[in-house]
């Protein structure tokens, strides 16, 4: 049987793991005691996940570049760990309103990910605790799920 969807694109803070504010190390990341229950209950319904997710932290001085890198090892470990494939996790570090097409609510990220990884963005959905995660959703023709966790 084939997937539903292509891909499920999720976003970090707020609908994965505990959002505090600005994350600057592993030690401040943590999962909701939910999460790996949750996607692996998704697995059936795609061949892999990708994340997207702001951080602005890095551009404001908040968060070493290098602290978000070990905190994204971090995360790939732990989908590998649960036996989910991580494509990838794009992020972007722009300030709001500097007009980015990257920064949530922009498609860029979506678009770069689509077209590193062969992906029909039309066959997929985005899951997210904001409307910035669902505006682009819906700009680019993807399903979209809104959690009240965020």
């Amino acid at each position: 049987m084939a997937s539903k969807y292509d891909c499920i694109f999720l976003d970090r803070d707020g609908t994965i793991n505990f959002d505090p504010g600005y994350i600057s190390s592993i030690k401040e990341f943590k999962f909701y005691d939910y999460t790996f229950k949750a996607l692996r209950l998704l697995k059936p319904l795609t061949k892999s996940f990708i994340i997207i997710t702001n951080q602005s932290g890095v551009s404001r001085g908040l968060i070493k570049e290098k602290k978000l890198i070990e905190i994204n090892s971090f995360i790939y470990s732990k989908f590998l760990e649960n036996k989910l494939n991580l494509l990838g996790i794009y992020f972007c570090t722009d300030l709001p309103g500097i007009g980015s097409t990257f920064r949530k609510p922009g498609v860029g990220m979506f678009l770069q990910a689509a077209s590193e990884h062969n992906i029909d963005l039309t066959k997929c959905i985005m899951i997210g605790d904001s409307h910035k995660d669902i505006v682009p959703a819906n700009e680019l023709g993807m399903s979209s799920l809104f959690l009240l966790t965020g």
